[in-house]
């Protein structure tokens, strides 16, 4: 067993649930693992305890990856794990093998308390993962969450009682709202202290293999059970029965899902407007006109280095922000249908259309993920148990459009459909599910006629007020992965379209060049003719889709680089750039400007996704399905973008 040197305590030692600078377990320190059925507030427990950031949701699926993070338990750091959902020790799907990998040491390092989560609206359920666990000799503590669900429900569990019946401690909290965790941890510690001196903390099992350790789990749970819970009888349907009689309703269900996504996006796209146009202002003001100042101070305003710093960095991180309010406000209206419920309906709405396309109603779980990124998206098909279903979803998850494309279709929309610019994003993804139907059932029709759908077995969370704490935490993870990624990304491809851009081919020399004679030019003319058909075949429109090969968030940097233009304002103000757009496509189109504009976010959308998801699906499904992924995206993608021109063009 592993011991955790003393923490140093200059002052108090820190409450391990205490907003601030997560802590950082140290080597050897005690080995803490959270485990238990998904949606039963892990996650949510393991940000109370750590001081960390890990996405939740009150939906299955949130947790496909282990989290780790620091908590302080009797002076002394302990090492939180955060494992994956899992009903039990015998795992069905790659994330719940590697819960009891981690359980059972099977891959070294074994924990020193086992802490499972367990619901007190679902009791009986949950003491199936608390009766393998305490057969492994480890110490148990059993963490009583869903206490106010399980109330509401006429359902009471005397964690006392519980405890006495099981012989583990049982500490009842609420992780939502942080009450009952400081029990916990002293809960932790005691079980700590005690395992030092003995093997275990929970009454011994038999061995699995001297008698049918299946029945004797289950008679150990009824007898818990009846030792610990009290009903009330209710003959009403409880609020959350009678809203799921419309949301989960097979034509009304699916109608209601695509209103409130409308309504996401319709807001999105208007409600963030004066927040953009604020950055935007100070970026294209202040901001430039300082660091203009200060690269001629230093003596580099006559060289290709101010425009660099100018018209490169500053700009393209100042598009960046400018789409941090538009971004958050999504995130925050996601986080918010997350919490109260309803996204795990949406999962009950779409299992007939996921069954048609030979996947499990779970597998839009990940799908949904695609949406705000495709990269942990790649990552949540860990979830499902058949191997060929998470190809297959793998494979889909890059028509899901993902954040960073929502960027360059409100600029567009905002520039050539104004009037309209929320329903035309909200269509962008219409499309994209559509997109993901239509190729899931080509590729089920050829590679994979012989794989069935698993039947959908979901667990469907109660409804629920969201907390606002809880859905502002989410939105910040999700920002903060978004500004991490994109940030880097955006620099560095900035920098990469200015070195190309200084490059001549021709006449010049290095810095001193036009746009229209440089080697970025050159790239892009050489690729033009293959889009010409879909009606953008200027070398302008096609150079920001080959950086977005590279990141999708810099297609619009590099179109003010290559107009050499300041970045707009906001996307609801394209000013110049508008302008410049107006110009590419009309010429591009042969006037047929709306038809070429459609066609371009349609490609935008299908084409190939960032390196990252490419390196995402490498990870999971190796190099030899990643490339094939990459040949169908770009077939689907100029395929479509060609029809929608040429039949678009009949109409503008």
């Amino acid at each position: 067993m592993s011991t955790a040197p003393e923490v140093p305590r200059p002052t108090a030692v820190p409450s391990c649930h205490e907003d601030g600078a997560p802590l950082a377990a140290p080597a050897g320190a005690p080995v803490v693992v959270l485990a238990g059925a998904p949606n039963v507030g892990k996650s949510t427990l393991f940000n109370a305890l750590t001081g960390a950031r890990r996405t939740v949701g009150n939906w299955p699926g949130t947790t496909v990856e282990v989290g780790r993070g620091g908590c302080v338990v009797e002076g002394r750091v302990a090492d939180i794990v955060d494992l994956p959902g899992s009903y039990s020790l015998d795992p069905l799907s790659p994330d719940e093998a590697l819960t009891r990998d981690v359980v059972l040491a099977e891959g070294g390092g074994r924990p020193d308390v086992v802490v499972v989560v367990a619901s007190a609206a679902h009791l009986a359920r949950s003491l199936y993962l608390v009766a393998q666990v305490r057969e492994t000799a480890l110490p148990v503590v059993v963490a009583l969450t869903m206490g106010d669900v399980a109330a509401r429900r006429g359902i009471r569990v005397d964690a006392v009682a519980l405890a006495h019946a099981i012989g583990c401690p049982v500490v009842a909290l609420d992780p939502r709202r942080r009450s009952g965790v400081d029990g916990l941890v002293t809960a932790v510690g005691t079980a700590l202290g005690e395992a030092v001196a003995h093997p275990r903390n929970c009454h011994a099992a038999p061995a699995a293999d001297e008698l049918d350790a299946a029945d004797e789990r289950f008679g150990w749970i009824d007898a818990a059970v009846t030792a610990s819970v009290s009903t009330e009888a209710r003959t009403r349907r409880t609020w959350s029965d009678r809203i799921d009689r419309f949301a989960t309703a097979p034509v009304l269900g699916p109608l209601l899902f695509l209103g409130v996504m409308w309504l996401v996006f319709q807001a999105t796209t208007t409600l963030a407007a004066p927040m953009q146009n604020a950055l935007g202002a100070l970026v294209d003001g202040p901001i430039t006109s300082a660091g203009g100042w200060l690269v001629d101070t230093v003596g580099l305003g006559g060289t290709p280095v101010r425009g660099l710093v100018v018209d490169g960095v500053i700009a393209g991180v100042g598009m960046l922000l400018t789409f941090v309010p538009l971004m958050a406000l999504m995130f925050l209206l996601l986080a918010l249908l997350e919490d109260s419920g309803y996204m795990a309906r949406a999962a009950v709405v779409t299992d007939r259309m996921m069954s048609r396309l030979g996947l499990p109603g779970r597998a839009f779980l990940p799908i949904v993920v695609g949406f705000g990124c495709n990269v942990p998206a790649v990552s949540a098909t860990r979830i499902l148990p058949n191997a060929r279903h998470r190809v297959l979803t793998a494979l889909l998850v890059p028509f899901t459009s993902c954040s960073a494309r929502l960027t360059v279709y409100v600029l567009l929309a905002t520039t050539f459909f104004p009037t309209h610019a929320g329903t035309v994003v909200f269509a962008m993804y219409l499309v994209s599910i559509l997109l993901v139907v239509l190729v899931g059932l080509g590729l089920r029709a050829t590679l994979w006629r012989a794989v069935g759908a698993d039947p959908l077995v979901i667990d469907l969370p109660p409804y629920q007020r969201p907390t606002l704490r809880l859905s502002l935490s989410v939105t910040w993870v999700r920002l903060q992965g978004f500004l991490r990624t994109a940030s880097g990304i955006i620099v560095a491809t900035v920098v990469f379209v200015w070195l190309l851009q200084s490059i001549p081919v021709g006449p010049g020399s290095f810095g001193d060049v036009p746009v229209s004679g440089s080697l970025y030019a050159e790239l892009s003319r050489a690729v033009s003719p293959l889009l010409a058909p879909a009606g953008f075949g200027q070398w302008e429109a096609v150079s920001a889709l080959l950086v977005g090969f590279v990141a999708k968030e810099a297609v619009i940097s590099s179109w003010a680089q290559t107009y050499a233009l300041a970045e707009p304002t906001s996307s609801h103000d394209p000013g110049a750039l508008g302008v410049q757009l107006h110009q590419t496509f009309a010429v591009a189109s042969g006037g047929h400007t709306g038809a070429a504009v459609a066609a371009f976010m349609v490609f935008l959308l299908a084409y190939t996704p960032c390196v990252a998801t490419l390196a995402a699906q490498r990870r999971e499904l190796g190099t030899r399905w990643t490339v094939f992924g990459v040949a169908l995206q770009l077939v689907v993608a100029w395929t479509l973008a060609v029809l929608v021109f040429q039949v678009g063009r009949v109409f503008w």
